[in-house]
């Protein structure tokens, strides 16, 4: 019997899909992978399920460019031709963009996420101010970024400013846009939605979650050190 090989899926999730949770998202890949054909492998025991897991799973409401999932096939197969297979399984939605094979001792897909990008537009209840871009780079040239965080015990205060990793005035779908790259590790996670509220009391303005339309603009593991990082997607990992 050959040994099983290690699989990352890249995948993007828009329009109607991004309503959908985690949970059912996972069973929609374990439907697509068995009506694919894709020899994936199952766990042993009594409950049999496929070997898979998902990197930085998307809340809901939020679409993305660049989503990952890591699994294991029983028999090796060219990952074009898996890409294909699972491709032709996906809904109006859903698109599976790589499939690359991971080195044999790669951590799983959640245990590599380093930082996300995201990409946040406004709807038609705000306009960004004049001077945007100014405020943004007095916004990150503050010392300390102070916001209250839930956990699952109680409010706490953290410090913002060291998980900002970019920060800026962009474009996405030909309209203007900021673009944030944030800490998406599962010590250090941040939410878009808490920096762009920062961001809004540091200018004195009224912040609603429901203007924003947020849109991962891929999710990155970190080939550098904590202190000199060096972000690449996740699919740059394998072959």
């Amino acid at each position: 019997m050959s040994e099983r090989i290690k699989v990352r899926i890249k995948f993007s999730k828009h329009g109607a899909l991004k309503f959908i949770g985690h949970l059912d998202i996972m069973r929609y890949f374990q439907k697509a992978f068995r009506r694919s054909g894709i020899d994936i492998a199952y766990t042993e025991g009594f409950s049999p399920h496929p070997v898979m897991s998902f990197a930085a799973p998307l809340g809901v409401g939020l679409e993305s460019d660049g989503e990952y999932l890591d699994v294991e096939l029983n028999t090796p197969e060219n990952m074009e031709e898996v890409k294909y297979k699972l491709s032709e399984q996906m809904a109006e939605g859903m698109e599976v963009l790589s499939a690359v094979v991971l080195p044999e001792k790669s951590k799983s897909a959640m245990a590599s996420v380093a930082a996300a990008g995201y990409y946040i537009t406004f709807r038609n209840e705000f306009t960004p101010p004049e001077g945007w871009q100014e405020a943004v780079e007095r916004f990150l040239a503050k010392e300390k970024i102070m916001m209250e965080k839930q956990t699952k015990k109680s409010m706490m205060e953290i410090d913002l400013k060291p998980a900002i990793y970019d920060f800026r005035l962009s474009s996405y779908q030909e309209k203007d846009c900021l673009y944030l790259m944030v800490n998406a590790s599962s010590a250090g996670n941040v939410k878009p939605a808490m920096v762009v509220e920062a961001l809004f009391r540091e200018q004195e303005l009224p912040f609603d979650p429901a203007w924003l339309m947020v849109t991962r603009e891929d999710t990155y593991l970190n080939r550098g050190t904590e202190s000199e990082p060096e972000f690449v997607p996740m699919d740059g990992q394998g072959k």
